[in-house]
């Protein structure tokens, strides 16, 4: 089975395993797992930020900026078809009670700043508060599409005269570094908060880290506990995260090359038809009538991709899909097709 449904799929390699076996641990909750604390030290210099925090996975690490940013009732500024939007189960309502208002996403996955600006509240009791703009990057539903540090400079400006903090969900920000080839700190550049996922694309089993401010991650911390995410020795997942910064990250631009490899082979078939505006980093959407059909005839052929919509299929390449595997998944997608 070639399996494209998703980064999140891949296996720990023998060398992480190694590195998870022999990682020097602690309890984390009192701040004594040494290992925890360098990948902390290490993502939060790596982001250009002062201080970071390990959690178990990135949505607990988006609601923990939300929860720390707004109060009750405030309204978050969101993508409509961002990830906090579409695919965290409604938890900024139903835990941070706070409410969203999502601005329409464009195909670049860029928010239009002046669409920011104009859902901003102005004071009114009869209102919510705006309480937080919030992007993403690579942005998944738009196809993997990256942000330029030069638009997230707008986005800034806007969050400056309306004195508002950004969020950036940068659950795959070192797939948009490697797609601009630019330092990730660049792309951090702007955000008062910023996540990044270890689980995906760098081939981590689990965890995210969060950061910000000392004073953010102070109070983020106290949230990851109400939320139950303090973990004792966790520093055996947090080892996976310091091998993948050090060997899993230049080697991204493999995952983008075989994800153009196969969107141009998939825009060969008749009835499929590419549905963003280029393929940026590992994520290929296409457009195919009866999507859920579809993809149930590439499993039978040893293919796995997502339907995500009634005419609409998505594949992600990663860690462990080769070009061969690419190329053989081409041929099985074709016979699947007819």
């Amino acid at each position: 089975m070639i399996d494209l449904r998703s980064d999140t799929l891949t296996q720990p390699t023998d060398a992480m395993r190694a590195a998870m076996a022999r990682a020097e641990v602690g309890d984390d909750v009192y701040g004594e797992d040494p290992t925890v604390n360098a990948l902390e030290a290490r993502v939060a210099g790596l982001l250009g930020l002062p201080a970071a925090l390990f959690l178990p996975t990135g949505t607990m690490a988006n609601l923990v900026a939300i929860l720390t940013h707004v109060k009750r009732g405030d309204e978050l500024i969101v993508g409509d078809r961002s990830h906090i939007w579409l695919n965290e189960g409604g938890a900024p309502a139903s835990l941070a009670g706070a409410t969203m208002w999502p601005v329409p996403t464009e195909p670049d996955g860029t928010l239009d700043p002046a669409r920011i600006a104009a859902a901003i509240r102005r004071d009114d009791v009869h209102f919510p508060r705006s309480g937080l703009i919030c992007l993403e990057n690579s942005h998944n539903f738009t196809g993997g599409q990256v942000l330029a540090p030069a638009y997230t400079a707008q986005v800034r400006a806007v969050a400056d005269a309306h004195r508002l903090p950004v969020h950036l969900d940068g659950a795959r920000l070192f797939n948009a570094a490697a797609a601009l080839a630019l330092p990730v700190a660049r792309l951090a550049a702007g955000a008062d908060s910023v996540m990044v996922a270890l689980s995906k694309g760098l081939g981590a089993p689990a965890g995210s880290v969060l950061a910000g401010s000392t004073a953010f991650v102070a109070e983020a911390r106290r949230w990851r506990k109400r939320l139950g995410g303090g973990m004792r020795q966790a520093g055996v997942l947090a080892a996976a995260g310091l091998h993948a910064l050090d060997h899993h990250v230049e080697r991204l631009a493999d995952d983008h090359a075989n994800a153009q490899r196969l969107a141009e082979g998939l825009a060969t078939l008749p009835g499929v038809a590419l549905a963003q505006p280029a393929v940026s980093t590992n994520i290929v959407f296409v457009a195919i009538a009866d999507a859920p059909k579809a993809v149930a005839r590439l499993a039978d052929a040893g293919v796995r991709a997502v339907a995500t919509g009634p005419a609409q299929a998505r594949f992600v390449t990663h860690m462990d899909v080769s070009r061969a595997d690419v190329d053989e998944a081409l041929i099985r997608i074709a016979r699947a097709l007819g």
